[in-house]
């Protein structure tokens, strides 16, 4: 009888030793996600798509993990334990990523304003000096407006890089630089036709 309940008491303590083993590392699982939200908040969307991509399927593998395992009667975390280190690494990367990112496009960013600044007012000066005559009134008019419009751009561009928003600044920057370009090859064009 003896025997037969120092087994019994051997066989509780290992069954809660076993069940005290299968409990997901909440550690691991939290620092791992705290990673991919810190990536999110770095803005590893827009500068560092990849690398955010790469986590959220890193975190996607270990969710499937944490649920294959939930419903075993002995489970194992030794799997979800190296995805949710794995999971860390792909956000940490991410994080990495999008400030690189972030960096690059505030330089280009900057540039891009810079060029389009330049290109607009070269544009402008040429449109002063356009050949007026019959029927280029109306083409000068609508090219006055294209440069106003891009001059309110090239201030939206500003704002855009002030604030941080160095892909919208881009943006506005690239199209200000295109509709200066317009102008200018068309006021060029008219000069060009007006000496032959």
């Amino acid at each position: 009888m003896r025997a037969r309940y120092g087994l019994w008491v051997l066989f509780i303590v290992a069954a809660i030793s076993m069940a005290g083993c299968s409990a997901p590392p909440k550690e691991a699982i939290d620092a791992a996600k705290a990673a991919v939200d810190q990536a999110v908040t770095a803005g590893a969307g827009q500068y560092a798509a990849e690398a955010l991509k790469a986590a959220q399927d890193a975190q996607a593998a270990l969710d499937a993990e944490l649920q294959a395992q939930e419903g075993k009667w002995f489970a194992s975390y030794t799997k979800a334990t190296e995805l949710a280190t794995a999971l860390k690494a792909a956000g940490e990367k991410a994080v990495t990523e999008a400030a690189a990112g972030k960096d690059k496009a505030k330089v280009e960013a900057t540039a891009l304003i810079a060029e389009a600044k330049t290109l607009l007012a070269d544009a402008q000066a040429l449109l002063d000096k356009a050949p007026k005559g019959k029927g280029s009134a109306a083409d000068i008019e609508v090219m006055k407006t294209d440069l106003a419009t891009a001059t309110t751009s090239i201030a939206d561009a500003e704002a855009a890089l002030s604030g941080e928003r160095y892909l919208d600044a881009k943006a506005k920057a690239e199209s200000v630089k295109a509709a200066a370009m317009t102008v200018k090859t068309a006021v060029e064009t008219a000069m060009a036709a007006k000496k032959r």
